[in-house]
């Protein structure tokens, strides 16, 4: 996760998703619209049979629950996303197992800056 915003006013955040090696992350769903582009590699929802791929843009519906997954012959995935509201975990069943929103990320942040030198105020050059 490399933020390149994180709209408190608005409650969105832009990232780069960087992913190294092959697995799938969390299942979960958005209330509200979410947009991708993929800069390089490759992905796919285990919910759905597309596959994004280098160059892709990618909708994300809201209300729609999904596991992104890198496949095991790509190296390296990176994708943008702009992701609005909050982003809601869930078990196989649906069951709400946390959320992530700007606020919680802007937290995620400032810990992850001061562990590695950079200070928890490093963060808020990303804070609109």
């Amino acid at each position: 996760f490399r933020p390149l915003s994180l709209n408190r006013s608005q409650g969105h955040w832009m990232n780069l998703l960087r992913v190294r090696q092959s697995g799938a992350l969390s299942r979960h769903r958005h209330p509200q619209p979410v947009h991708g582009f993929v800069l390089k590699g490759s992905w796919h929802y285990l919910e759905h049979d597309w596959v994004a791929r280098e160059g892709s843009y990618v909708f994300e519906a809201p209300g729609e629950t999904h596991t992104l997954v890198v496949p095991g012959d790509v190296d390296e995935m990176i994708t943008y996303f702009q992701v609005n509201g909050v982003m809601i975990y869930v078990d196989p069943y649906g069951k709400v197992q946390g959320y992530e929103d700007v606020f919680t990320k802007i937290d995620m942040c400032r810990k992850h800056y001061a562990e590695v030198g950079l200070g928890e105020d490093y963060v808020d050059r990303f804070i609109r």
